[in-house]
C-alpha cells in the first residue's frame, strides 16, 4: 500500500474531507422525486398532528434531504421521515462501534481494556477519528455484522475497506441502537449501556449541536454528531440524541444530505429538534 492510499484512506475514514469521492463506493441513493410526509402516532391525544404539522413546517424552506426518527417511552409516540432513505453515517457510526466493541467483550466477561477505554473516549467525546480507526480494524467487519445482527440494525451495512465513515446507515436503525441504550434488553448489558450514555454526556462543548438544541431545563441529554462532505449530495450533517426530563423519555435521530455547508445542515437539524422538544414539553 502506497503512502498516498494510506492517506486516501485515513482521510475518508476521518468523515471529513470535502469533494472526496473513491471510485467503486456507491453513494447513498438520492430520496424519490415525491417528497414523502412525516408520519406521527401517539397515546397522548393531539400530539402527533402537533408534532407532525410541526416538523413539516421547519422542514419547509429546508433543501436538501432530511430524515427524521422520533420515539418517547412516555407517551408512547413515534415520528418518522424517510425512516429507510440510506446515508453516509459520517461519525455517528461512532456510537455503533463503541457498542459492537462491549457487546463483543460482554460475550466473554470480560471489562474494556485501559486502551480499549482511552480509545472510546476519544471517539465518543471528541469524535477522534484516529481511534475510531484503531477500534474498526480491531472488530473487524465480522463483529460489526455481528453485533448489528443481534440488535437487528437490518438496514445497516459497514463501510467496505476500512471507510467507516461511508458505513450505510438509516433513520430505523438508528432508533433501534438508541432505544438499546435507554432500556434495559438482552443485547447490552446496563453496564455497557451506561458506560456509552456516559461518554455521549460528555462530549466536548463544540459538538453539542444538533438534536440537543432548544431542550428545556433540566432534561439530561446524550449526543453524538456526525459531518462528512463529498463530491455528491453536499454534505452529510446528522446528529442522534437520547433525552431524560420533564415528564418524557425519548430519543431522537435526523440524518440530512445535500447541504451546501455544514452549518446549513446544523440549522436544519437544530429547527427540527427544537420543535419536538417544544411539542414534548407541552404534553
Amino acid at each position: 500500500m502506497t503512502h498516498r492510499t494510506r492517506r486516501s484512506r485515513r482521510l475518508l475514514g476521518a468523515g471529513l474531507t470535502a469533494g472526496v469521492l473513491i471510485s467503486g463506493v456507491a453513494a447513498a441513493a438520492p430520496a424519490a422525486a415525491a417528497t414523502p410526509t412525516v408520519s406521527c402516532t401517539s397515546a397522548e391525544a393531539g400530539l402527533a398532528a402537533k408534532l407532525k404539522k410541526d416538523i413539516t413546517a421547519a422542514l419547509a424552506n429546508r433543501k436538501g434531504t432530511v430524515a427524521v426518527g422520533l420515539y418517547d417511552r412516555t407517551t408512547n409516540t413515534t415520528c418518522t421521515l424517510r425512516a429507510s432513505t440510506a446515508f453516509d453515517s459520517a461519525s455517528v457510526v461512532k456510537v455503533t462501534v463503541l457498542s459492537a466493541l462491549l457487546w463483543d467483550a460482554q460475550k466473554t466477561g470480560r471489562a474494556l481494556t485501559s486502551r480499549e477505554k482511552t480509545l472510546a473516549t476519544a471517539m465518543i467525546t471528541k469524535s477522534d477519528n484516529a481511534s475510531t480507526s484503531t477500534l474498526w480494524k480491531q472488530l473487524g467487519t465480522t463483529k460489526i455484522k455481528n453485533f448489528l445482527t443481534a440488535a437487528k440494525m437490518t438496514q445497516t451495512k459497514p463501510g467496505a475497506n476500512g471507510y467507516w465513515g461511508l458505513t450505510q446507515i438509516t433513520v430505523t436503525d438508528q432508533q433501534k441502537l438508541l432505544k438499546l441504550l435507554t432500556a434495559k434488553n438482552t443485547v447490552l448489558t446496563d453496564a455497557s449501556r451506561a458506560y456509552v450514555n456516559t461518554l455521549m454526556g460528555k462530549v466536548v462543548s463544540a459538538q453539542r449541536w444538533g438534536t440537543p438544541y432548544g431542550r428545556p431545563a433540566g432534561v439530561s441529554w446524550h449526543v453524538k454528531n456526525g459531518w462528512l462532505s463529498r463530491a455528491t449530495n453536499g454534505w452529510r450533517v446528522h446528529s442522534v440524541g437520547t433525552f431524560k426530563g420533564g415528564g418524557h423519555d425519548y430519543v431522537m435521530t435526523v440524518l440530512t444530505h445535500g447541504n451546501s455547508t455544514m452549518n446549513y445542515g446544523i440549522t436544519t437539524i437544530q429547527g427540527v429538534a427544537k420543535v419536538i422538544h417544544k411539542d414534548l414539553a407541552a404534553s
